[in-house]
């Protein structure tokens, strides 16, 4: 497990004054106001969240500091990272993204597909991006019930069934 989760993602400028476009990657988006500070991906730079008001489908943020439009748009495109301790710890049956990264990926009879890359959201639903073990380029899995029944995060592992409606059982190669 990681000790740092990313939350939030900043988007383009918005308006003159220094505000930024925040997409909110926890379950209540203004909750990402309430971790303290948060910091980009190699903990370099550190931002206060000044103020914050919705927007449509993301937040506008003011962070300390950050007083013009020219500096606002510098920062579009970083990632925001708190320690994962001052996190609520997931339900039972919750987990953070960043828990799977890396978890192996098998079929429902065991056979070895790959590793878990990286998820995604293009705005039509989570996707696993699946690294196979055979090589090659990675594949989209949409993150659903149907194509992922099991996370066994404990066991370090995750059960798919590839959707029959693609190439090669899903774009994996054959022998997945």
């Amino acid at each position: 497990m990681t000790d740092r989760i990313c939350v939030a993602r900043i988007g383009a400028a918005h308006g003159l004054r220094g505000e930024v476009r925040l997409n909110s990657f926890t379950a209540d988006p203004v909750a990402v106001t309430q971790y303290g500070a948060l910091a980009n991906e190699d903990g370099t730079r550190a931002f206060e969240i000044e103020k914050c008001r919705p927007g449509k489908g993301f937040l506008v943020v003011r962070f300390k500091g950050v007083a013009d439009r020219t500096a606002a748009e510098r920062l579009c495109n970083v990632d925001l990272y708190v320690p994962r301790d001052r996190l609520p710890p997931p339900a039972p049956d919750e987990f953070y993204h960043a828990d799977l990264i890396g978890l192996r990926v098998v079929t429902a009879d065991g056979g070895e597909i790959g590793t878990v890359a990286a998820i995604h959201d293009f705005g039509a639903g989570d996707l696993l991006e699946i690294r196979p073990q055979a090589g090659g380029p990675t594949v989209m899995l949409p993150f659903t019930d149907a194509v992922v029944p099991r996370i066994d995060i404990a066991g370090g592992r995750i059960v798919v069934v590839p959707p029959e409606d693609g190439p090669d059982a899903g774009g994996f190669p054959a022998g997945c």
